[in-house]
């Protein structure tokens, strides 16, 4: 599967996610496992209006859908693996003003768990947050197929 198609799946897939569009994340890299989501800075995502820095929850919701939606870059056929947990260790604010990303990583794949990590940072390269999770694999066939094949791209 080339980066290209890899793209095109998580565009498809997190475009069903509401709080991901309410977000307006937008896929900006993709690879083999690999994977970084743009979090654009809004005034709907201000925690603190005194200073506009990102609420804590934006930015988890941001790593979270990059470490689940990384999956789509590890996996030659879409599965979708709910969120068995999920940790999150911030190291600063992120700077008023500027975009968020999230670059995840599949670090190993079982046949029951997979396991991702990701780091939030901004264009200075500075950590926003880090996080590692872990994701229940329920196989293919356990989610309706015209889903399924939306997010392949097949019947288009």
């Amino acid at each position: 599967m080339d980066n290209q198609t890899r793209i095109d799946r998580v565009t498809r897939f997190i475009e069903t996610l509401n709080q991901a569009r309410g977000l307006g994340l937008t896929v900006t890299d993709a690879g083999e496992g690999e994977l970084t989501l743009c979090l654009p800075y809004s005034r709907q995502i201000i925690g603190n209006p005194d200073t506009g820095v990102i609420h804590g929850g934006a930015i988890t919701t941001l790593m979270d859908t990059a470490s689940g939606s990384v999956i789509l870059c590890a996996l030659e056929e879409f599965e979708l693996c709910p969120t068995l947990d999920l940790r999150v260790d911030y190291m600063r604010p992120a700077q008023p003003g500027e975009p968020v990303y999230a670059r995840a990583q599949t670090y190993r794949i079982t046949k029951n768990i997979i396991f991702t990590r990701c780091e939030a940072f901004q264009a200075g390269g500075e950590t926003v947050a880090n996080c590692v999770a872990t994701f229940m694999r329920i196989g293919k066939e356990a989610m309706p197929r015209q889903f399924r094949e939306r997010i392949m791209g097949e019947g288009q």
